[in-house]
């Protein structure tokens, strides 16, 4: 008789299942355990020892190689975008930015009703300049 052995414990269930998922993309059958009790008093993931990831004995040696996997650079290969560059000094030390998000912030506090009027874009690390750009608007969604 085969028995289900813990592979894997988590502080979080979004943890325990994207463990899960990883493990039946290649074909090794799994459970997780405590992931509602979690949920519902997330204080005690602790002191039950987490959110626990269940598979067969006769898979265990297989799910704990998966599990060690680091798909980082296969994830950064397919999410790599173009590098963006500054049209004021040409460096391209750039991040995500938004910006007017302190004073919009500030007028909710002292006006209490929210007026949003900030702007995403990229901003440069080097020079300090802001712009917009149509992908930045993209991926924010405005």
């Amino acid at each position: 008789m085969n028995q289900s052995v813990v592979v894997a414990t988590f502080s979080f269930p979004l943890d325990a299942h994207i463990a899960k998922a990883n493990l039946e993309s290649v074909g090794i059958s799994s459970f997780i355990a405590d992931e509602h009790t979690v949920n519902m008093q997330w204080l005690y993931s602790d002191a039950m020892g987490g959110v626990r990831l269940f598979v067969q004995e006769k898979d265990l040696e297989e799910a704990i190689k998966v599990l060690g996997e680091d798909f980082s650079a296969s994830v950064d290969f397919e999410c790599k975008t173009e590098s963006e560059t500054c049209p004021n000094c040409g460096s391209q030390n750039v991040e995500r930015h938004t910006k007017g998000k302190r004073s919009a912030f500030l007028v909710f506090i002292f006006v209490g009703f929210p007026l949003f009027f900030y702007k995403h874009g990229l901003k440069c690390s080097q020079c300090g300049h802001f712009w917009q750009t149509s992908s930045a608007d993209a991926q924010t969604g405005v």
